[in-house]
C-alpha cells in the first residue's frame, strides 16, 4: 500500500487584482492552506506529497515566500515523507525560474542526493523513491507553451524498478468541442497509454478525477480561489495506492484544507423593491469566508433607484468579498404611454425603440442593453423628474 497527497496550484504570492483590499488577506489564506495540507499529510502519515505544479504565482518571489514553503517541507521531511514537485505555467522553468534561483530541496533540509524533497525539471524527468517501492515521472518544459504534449511518448515503458508508477504534470486534458487549446494539453488516449498507476494534474482549478485505461488520473484543485468568480477550490487529495491478489486500486479521498468559498445568486430587479431591502436580503448571507457574487436580471421598474457600489459599500464587511452587477434591463414603455409621434419626446422614445429592437436581432445584447437605460433616462428627464447619474 502507497498513501500520498496530492496538491497543485497553490499560486503562492498571488496579487489578486480583482479582489482590491481584500487581495492580501487572500493570499494570507493561500499559504494557511497549504500550511493545512501539509498538516494532513502529516496527521494521515501519508508516505509521499506531491505538488503538481503553480506553486507558486509566478517566478517573481521574494526569498522570505521561499523560505515559508522550505520550512513547510522541512516539516514533512522531519516526519518522514517525501516531496516531489514540478514547475508549472506560472512558476514555469525558464531561465528566470524560482527553482533555478533557490535550492528548495537544500533549503527544506535534505542533503545532496538524498530524495527526501525532488523539483523535476526537463533534465530530471523522474525519481525513484526505493524506500516507499514507487518511482514519480514528470515531464517540465523550459517554456510556458509546451511544444509537444508531455505524453507524446509513454512515461513508463518497460521499467519495473518499482510498484507503483506515479506520474506529476500540469496540463490539460483535451476535451473536443471544449478543451482544445492551451499552454499544456494531453489527452486521453496518451494518460491510457502512459504505463502510469496515477496521473497526478495541476492546472484545472476545480477537483476532477477518472480513469483512462488502468490509470486513474485526477486533479487536486487549488487550496484556495484564484480568481474572485472560482467555485469548487479549497480542497486537496488523499490518494491511497493498494495491491491485493494481483489486482491493483487506487482510492481518492477529498480533503478541505481552505477556507473561501464562492457562491452566485441571481436576483430578479421588479422583486428587489428597493436598494434598502436588497441590502438587507443580502445581509441575511453574511459569511466571512464567502465571495458572493450577485447577478441583477430581469426588467428594472423606473421607480428602482440603485446604486451597485453603494451596496457593495454597505455589505463590505458583511462577507469576504462581495461583488454586484447589474445585467437587469430597464422597460420599453407600453404603447399606452408613448407620447405622439409629431412630440419631442414621442419621437424620441420611438426613434431609440427601433434602434434597441435592430440591436437586439442582431445580437448585440450589451449594446441594446445601454440604449435600453438611455432610453428609461430620457424618458424621465422629459416627464420632468430628476435623474441621478
Amino acid at each position: 500500500m502507497l498513501r500520498l497527497l496530492h496538491t497543485a496550484d497553490v499560486h503562492l504570492g498571488a496579487r489578486h487584482t480583482d479582489l482590491g483590499d481584500r487581495a492580501a488577506a487572500l493570499r494570507d489564506r493561500s499559504f494557511a492552506a497549504f500550511r493545512a495540507s501539509v498538516d494532513l499529510a502529516i496527521k494521515e502519515k501519508v508516505d509521499l506529497f506531491l505538488i503538481a505544479g503553480d506553486l507558486f504565482d509566478s517566478n517573481a518571489q521574494p526569498r522570505r515566500s521561499v523560505e515559508r514553503v522550505a520550512a513547510e517541507l522541512h516539516r514533512l521531511l522531519s516526519a518522514g515523507i517525501r516531496t516531489v514537485a514540478i514547475p508549472g505555467t506560472h512558476d514555469v522553468y525558464d531561465r528566470a525560474s524560482v527553482y533555478r534561483a533557490y535550492d528548495l530541496p537544500a533549503m527544506a533540509g535534505a542533503a545532496p542526493g538524498e530524495d527526501w524533497v525532488t523539483v523535476l525539471t526537463p533534465e530530471r524527468g523522474e525519481r525513484h523513491l526505493a524506500a516507499i517501492d514507487a518511482i514519480v515521472y514528470g515531464r517540465v518544459f523550459d517554456t510556458k507553451r509546451a511544444p509537444y504534449s508531455p505524453l507524446r511518448d509513454p512515461l513508463v515503458g518497460d521499467d519495473d524498478r518499482a510498484t507503483w508508477r506515479i506520474g506529476l504534470l500540469h496540463a490539460a486534458i483535451e476535451i473536443p468541442g471544449r478543451v482544445e487549446r492551451d499552454e499544456v494539453i494531453v489527452t486521453v488516449d496518451e494518460i491510457a497509454a502512459s504505463g502510469l498507476d496515477y496521473l497526478a494534474l495541476g492546472h484545472w482549478h476545480s477537483p476532477q478525477q477518472g480513469l483512462a485505461g488502468s490509470t486513474t488520473w485526477a486533479y487536486a484543485g487549488a487550496p484556495e480561489p484564484v480568481a474572485v468568480d472560482q467555485d469548487h477550490a479549497g480542497s486537496v487529495l488523499l490518494v491511497t495506492l493498494d495491491e491485493a491478489k494481483a489486482e491493483r486500486s487506487v482510492r481518492i479521498e477529498k480533503r478541505a484544507v481552505g477556507r473561501t468559498r464562492y457562491e452566485s445568486v441571481d436576483l430578479d430587479a421588479a422583486a428587489i423593491g428597493s436598494q434598502p431591502a436588497l441590502v438587507e436580503r443580502l445581509r441575511s448571507m453574511a459569511d466571512p469566508d464567502l465571495v458572493l457574487d450577485v447577478r441583477l436580471t430581469g426588467i428594472r421598474p423606473d421607480g428602482l433607484d440603485l446604486s451597485t457600489d453603494e451596496v457593495e459599500a454597505d455589505l463590505r464587511d458583511a462577507c469576504f468579498r462581495i461583488r454586484i452587477r447589474d445585467r437587469s434591463l430597464p422597460p420599453l414603455p407600453a404603447d399606452s404611454e408613448v407620447p405622439p409621434p409629431d412630440t419631442v419626446a414621442g419621437a424620441f422614445v420611438r426613434d431609440v425603440e427601433g434602434r434597441v429592437a435592430e440591436l437586439e436581432a442582431a445580437g448585440q445584447g450589451d449594446d441594446a442593453a445601454e440604449l435600453r437605460d438611455a432610453l428609461r433616462i430620457g424618458r424621465l428627464l422629459l416627464a420632468g423628474h430628476e435623474v441621478t447619474l
